[in-house]
């Protein structure tokens, strides 16, 4: 059974008013402080308010991630949102439906138990009494506490909720303009932002007059600091004038970064905070008869998205109104308030969707960039767009990691022991994390607003480096964590943030385990795992890709697991591929269990994309770096996965609809890259346990072994 227990966000938000109300038309106006990135998640609260509700999904307008008209509910992060918004939703719900139920039979004189709902009309032993929730609107009100106690409907009575209805964002996505970099104002301002190619550096020389002129006379600047703008009314020609400062803009300072800080082992040389030791389980007295141990590691990863950052701003009559892609509008506010030493609510921050979201990328730095130029052009809406190359040259990167992994194993090769020592700068630099602004342009700015030292994401927020440090499995961990407290380069969350590499590391020894007690890689891991969902996974991934039958010369499987954050949807995973120039991978199963499933399709799309996107990180993905910046700031220098290159991918589902739903958004990622690196290691007879798996990696193995 799913439990009544408040969602943090209702205990953030506690009053019914904020959440929902009941406009004429018969309309109801839901709200939430969760935001639409890709994931589906507006449908799936449309479809939990149906279903508590008792109406037509298209009667639901959805206001998302507005800071003058939702709730507070700070980043869509985390693959929390349907536990926390849709918890929060699916009580408030549930609550009005049965203070509407009371109000009409306090009315129509008769029990509440007389009376149902139906399409939002309110009907006496199945005949229709004349009232509706519109006509009851003003006798309840809504401006008081949700209790949460209202009973929510069991899993046997959805009708909405488990099916897979049309996601409302996807008709203008397919034929329309519904990003962000599609807005357009009357009279807007265009606008591009030079920022320093790396942090600490300062501007020696600015050609302004250049810039001007190649301008067409028709640009401005607006300066403050190292940050520079270049703002007109014409697109092109501000792009050319921006073009201009970035070839002639002399810089000097700052920090020192060469080809090496690409390299995860380059996070051994910088400053570490204290190691923080973790224990997990009591070890035996059982005496180990040997020992083997491994490392591996993942690079910096750029966000990669199709579209670069954009956002737009208008100052006026002293309020800053922002239009942003970004994950968490509240906390932008607040930093955007700082930085710009306004009072926060002057600052009117309202989210609008971008063109690919994987975690903290530029969208809060564009639009802070939109509103230092809209604040010296008062009364004008200014739109900032990147470039690519600021998109992967300056926006913040996914962390690198280091992890070594070590087991003492008894005879039959089963661990007694087992460390996990990572090595890692921090995962959670976004805007209002430890009171920090974090936003490129407001260092940049001549008074720029102090910011504490880093911190990265603790245990109880689902941990940052730490992330999946922990596995599974049914044995005692210890889990050491070095923190990167001064790294120079700028890293903040990346989908998933340390699980990928922790996955793949600890997956990768699993498989490496097995090889050493002669065991099958499927066998084994089921021989050290108790918990039945995990092994329900564990096993339909196999039986669906027909572990252990014979593949064609040259094809090779690997098989992963894990659970995401050890509390999120379990995904046990399956890669079949070929090992030839490079690496192709042709097929992927995975087996997934996240409990309630509110919309199956939505959940396959999470499932399948970031298999996708493993598959892109593993093989090809990594920021470079040379004299002193990052180098790899175009597609041609930081190749993604092609569209020729996506695997086939078969999805299976197996939550029942009786358990809560578990988050889903980065299951994925983990498996399928391990599963990939197990894959490799059984092509080619030689472990890898560097990503990305690269041709120049390959041989450089193959050559040592």
């Amino acid at each position: 059974m799913i439990p009544n227990a408040l969602p943090q966000s209702l205990v953030d938000n506690p009053r019914i008013d904020q959440w929902i109300s009941f406009p004429s038309g018969g309309r109801v106006a839901l709200r939430t402080g969760k935001v639409e990135l890709g994931q589906g998640l507006l449908t799936a609260l449309l479809q939990i308010a149906a279903d508590e509700l008792d109406v037509a999904a298209a009667r639901i307008l959805l206001t998302s991630g507005d800071t003058e008209a939702a709730p507070n509910e700070g980043y869509t992060a985390g693959s929390r949102s349907v536990e926390l918004s849709g918890g929060a939703i699916r009580l408030v719900c549930a609550e009005v439906r049965a203070l509407m139920l009371e109000a009409a039979a306090e009315r129509l004189g008769c029990p509440a138990r007389a009376l149902s709902v139906s399409d939002g009309a309110i009907l006496r032993d199945g005949v229709e009494s004349g009232l509706d929730y519109w006509t009851l609107a003003e006798a309840v009100n809504l401006a008081r506490t949700a209790s949460g106690t209202a009973p929510a409907k069991p899993a046997a009575a959805l009708r909405v909720v488990g099916t897979d209805v049309p996601r409302r964002d996807l008709p203008d996505k397919l034929g329309g303009a519904p990003f962000i970099q599609d807005i357009s104002f009357p009279g807007m301002l265009h606008a591009r932002v030079l920022h320093r190619p790396r942090k600490g550096a300062h501007i020696a020389h600015l050609d302004e007059a250049g810039a001007l002129r190649a301008g067409h006379g028709s640009v401005s600047l607006v300066r403050s600091g190292d940050l520079v703008a270049v703002v007109g009314e014409r697109e092109w020609q501000v792009d050319a004038a921006c073009k201009r400062l970035r070839e002639r803009t002399q810089w000097e300072g700052g920090v020192t970064i060469n080809a090496a800080d690409g390299e995860a082992t380059s996070l051994l040389s910088r400053p570490l905070a204290p190691a923080r030791v973790i224990h997990q389980g009591q070890a035996g007295d059982a005496p180990a008869t040997s020992r083997i141990e491994a490392t591996y590691s993942k690079p910096y990863i750029a966000h990669g998205s199709i579209a670069p950052s954009c956002a737009l701003a208008r100052f006026e009559d002293g309020r800053l109104t922002i239009w942003t892609h970004s994950q968490g509008v509240f906390l932008l506010r607040g930093a955007v308030a700082r930085a710009l030493k306004l009072p926060a609510e002057a600052v009117h921050v309202i989210h609008h969707q971008g063109a690919g979201c994987y975690g903290h990328n530029g969208a809060d730095d564009a639009a802070f960039d939109a509103a230092f130029v809209a604040m010296a052009r008062p009364g004008q809406t200014v739109r900032v767009l990147w470039t690519r190359e600021d998109e992967l040259g300056v926006a913040p990167f996914g962390a690198a990691m280091q992890v070594k992994v070590s087991a003492d194993l008894d005879d039959d090769g089963r661990p007694l022991a087992w460390t996990q020592e990572i090595w890692s700068p921090t995962h959670a630099a976004r805007p209002g994390i430890n009171g920090a602004v974090n936003l490129l342009g407001a260092q940049e700015m001549e008074d720029p607003p102090q910011d504490p030292p880093p911190i990265d994401l603790n245990e109880a927020a689902g941990g940052g480096a730490t992330r999946n440090g922990f596995s599974l499995y049914d044995f005692p961990q210890t889990m050491v964590h070095h923190f990167v407290a001064d790294n120079p380069i700028r890293t903040s969350s990346m989908r998933g943030l340390g699980a990928f590499a922790n996955v793949f590391a600890i997956e990768s020894f699993m498989d490496e385990l097995a090889e050493a007690a002669g065991a099958d890689p499927v066998a084994y891991r089921l021989s050290l795992m108790n918990d039945r969902r995990a092994r329900a996974v564990i096993e339909t991934a196999a039986q669906m890709s027909g572990w252990g039958a014979a593949t064609p010369d040259g094809v090779a499987r690997g098989f992963a697991f894990s659970r995401y954050k050890n509390f999120a949807a379990y995904l046990a995973a399956v890669v079949e591929l070929k090992v030839d120039e490079d690496v192709r991978v042709s097929r992927v199963w995975c087996a997934v269990d996240a409990g309630r499933v509110i919309n199956p399709d939505g959940a396959r799309n999470q499932i399948e994309g970031g298999a996708i996107q493993a598959t892109s990180w593993a093989l090809k993905e990594q920021v470079r770096f040379a004299d002193g910046q990052v180098v790899s700031n175009r597609w041609e220098t930081y190749p993604i996965l092609r569209f020729s290159e996506v695997p086939e991918i078969e999805t299976r589902l197996l939550g029942t609809p009786e358990d809560p739903p578990l988050g889903i958004g980065e299951v994925s990622q983990g498996p399928v890259g391990a599963a990939i690196g197990n894959a490799v290691a059984s092509a080619l007879g030689v472990r890898l346990r560097h990503l990305p798996l690269t041709r120049e990696r390959i041989m450089a193995a193959l050559l040592e072994a």
